[in-house]
Formats: structure tokens, sequence, C-alpha cells
């Protein structure tokens, strides 16, 4: 009897660590599947993700190139209070766009001309003292300072190796810890190259270089329909209430002429910002495209439609799908000039001063 209850015993403690087992085996083929299940989820929102972004790419692209075709005839275009007709390629210079084509509505869109930047492969020698003077603090910039920055550009740029006066060439940049050769050229690569010019990278710090500056096209002025806040953050002549006066006054109406440029700059302000400023266009624009997440664009619609009544800050997207290209016409397809998936966003917000804050009009 005793036997057969010390057998009885075993078998149930065999029985109870085999379901103890089976138990902790099931369960973790549950969590297996659940998170392959996660995985595969989580796979195809972002394939179709990959998916809604190319195609807003896409049909940007397409944007770009209806706007060089000739236009039809009784096309209705936007006009201002006033009833002028505003001039369409104005449109692309980062305010979210509704595209010909569609797009998911999730998905934000905004075009950048590039002749709404510096064209520091274009600048004058002249404009680049001045912009570094300013960005030194203007009139109280140390002269010295300003000359030093300024000869290490010129030798950066020129197409020797002969050190200038204050200047740095191949000695200096060849006794740094990580050494590299100076550019020899006025042709720079990208705007990122600026950092590697002696001081610049102290000059610029903080400074959106992509949306401040462009190596494309040959203009050497700025079109401020289309400017980026941190281009006129650098040009002489401006500060933040007059730059705030310009994106205001261009959500209304066009800029098209000194004399509009007048009603918002003050003279002796105006006579420092005259050398920088054109109405070109360019065939150089950067697209960037992004999810409407932390109703970004919900806050940006509300600012857009409350313009004219009150100032309403949001909190904004800071990086998207970035795109660069060339367009020439509308027969053949842009050339993609560069590509980063995760491009530091300009500052697109509508301008930051309620209605009665505005010095024109």
């Amino acid at each position: 009897m005793k036997s057969s209850s010390n057998q009885n015993g075993s078998v149930l403690i065999i029985v109870l660590w085999t379901s103890a087992l089976l138990t902790v085996l099931v369960t973790a083929m549950a969590g297996a599947v659940r998170l392959s299940a996660i995985t595969v989820s989580n796979n195809q929102d972002a394939s179709i993700g990959r998916l809604a972004i190319q195609s807003a790419v896409s049909h940007a692209e397409m944007e770009l190139l209806l706007e060089r075709m000739p236009r039809p005839i009784g096309e209705q275009l936007e006009e201002t209070e006033e009833g002028e007709i505003r001039t369409p390629a104005f449109r692309f210079n980062g305010q979210d766009l509704n595209l010909n084509y569609p797009k998911a509505p999730n998905v934000v869109v905004r075009i950048y001309d590039h002749a709404g930047k510096i064209n520091i492969n274009r600048i004058p020698r002249r404009n680049m003292q001045l912009l570094i003077e300013n960005r030194l603090g203007g009139q109280d910039a140390d002269p010295a300072e300003v000359q030093d920055l300024l000869a290490a550009w010129t030798d950066w740029t020129d197409l020797n190796d002969l050190e200038g006066l204050n200047g740095a060439e191949s000695d200096y940049y060849g006794g740094l810890d990580q050494s590299y050769s100076p550019r020899n050229n006025p042709e720079l690569d990208t705007v990122e190259e600026l950092l590697y010019i002696r001081g610049l990278a102290e000059l610029f710090e903080g400074v959106n270089l992509q949306a401040a500056f462009t190596i494309y096209g040959n203009a050497r002025t700025v079109n401020l329909n289309l400017a980026t806040r941190e281009a006129m953050e650098l040009l002489p002549g401006l500060n933040e209430e007059l730059i705030e006066n310009i994106i205001a006054y261009r959500q209304l109406e066009d800029i098209n002429n000194r004399a509009e440029i007048a009603e918002i700059v003050p003279f002796e302000e105006l006579q420092e910002l005259s050398p920088w400023v054109g109405n070109a266009t360019s065939n150089y624009y950067s697209i960037y495209v992004y999810f409407d997440d932390q109703q970004a664009d919900e806050n940006l619609a509300k600012q857009e439609s409350l313009v004219n009544e009150e100032a309403v800050d949001a909190d904004y997207m800071t990086h998207a799908f970035m795109e660069t290209i060339e367009v020439t016409g509308f027969n053949g397809l842009p050339r993609v000039l560069r590509i980063d998936p995760y491009g530091v966003l300009p500052d697109s917000a509508p301008s930051r001063l309620m209605a009665d804050e505005y010095i024109f009009r």
C-alpha cells in the first residue's frame, strides 16, 4: 500500500510539472505569435507609409512640371482682395500645398524654390563680407574678426593654394587632428561644406544651412516672395519684426518691386537690403513630404485662416523626407540632385504677428 501511494504521488508531481511546462511553452508561443503579428503589421504600415511618401513626392514633381506648361485659356488664378492676379510660382515658398494630383489626406507637401535662398556659390566677395558682419553683430562686429573669416572664405574658394593675409590653405587644414584639403574652387559641392572653412562653423552655429543657402543656379539675389525665414535672418537690413511683416505681406499679396518692399522695410534698412533682393524664380526646388503627426498642420491651417485676426503659435514637424530637383521644362523628367530621408524642415510658420501689429497699410 505504501509503495502504491508513493507511485501515485510521483505520478501527480510529474503531471503537475508537465502541466506547468506546457503552460510556459504555450505562453511563450503565444507571445511569439503576437510579436510576429505586430512585426508584420508594423512592416505593412511602414510599406504603406513609404508608398504614400513616394507617391506624394511624384505628385509634387508633377506639380512643378505643370507649372511650366502653358496655362489653359480661362483658367481661374488666385487673386488678391483688390482683384490683382497672384503669381502661381510664388506659392512654392514652403506653404502647405493642395496639389493638382491628389495625395493622401494625412500627407503634407511643401516645396521651396531655391530662389528664396542665398546662393553661396554666386555670392560676391563684398556681399560675403556684409553677411559675416551682419552675423557678428552688424556695426558692432570686430573688423579684424570679419577680415579673418573673409580671408578664410576667399582662400577656400580661390583657384590656388597660396595663403592670403590671415587666410587658411593646405598648411592650416593639413595640421588639424582630422586633416583635409581646402576646396580651392568657387563651386562648393554642398552647403554643409561651409562648416569646413576655418571659423565658419562657429559663425553659422545654429543655422539650418539647407534652409538658408543653396549651391544651385546662377542667381545672386533672393526673392522675398519665396525667401525662407532662415535666409532672411542672415540678410543685412532685416530683423525679426521686418521678417514677420514680409511673411504677412506675401500671404496677402505678391511683392513685385522695391516700392512694395518699401511699404514694409524702412528707408535706411532698405538701403542695406536692396543689393540682396530680386524677383526671379529658379529651376531648383526642394520638396519636403511628411505625415501630419501631432496635428502639426491642423495648427498651421488654423494660423493661415486667422492670419488677419490673431497670431497663433504652433508645434511644427522638424524633419521630413526631402528631395532636391532641377526642373527645366514640362516634357522631361526632373533631375534629382539630392535625397535626404530625414531632412530638416525650414521654419514654414505663417507670420507670428497679429494683424494690428503689421507695419504696412
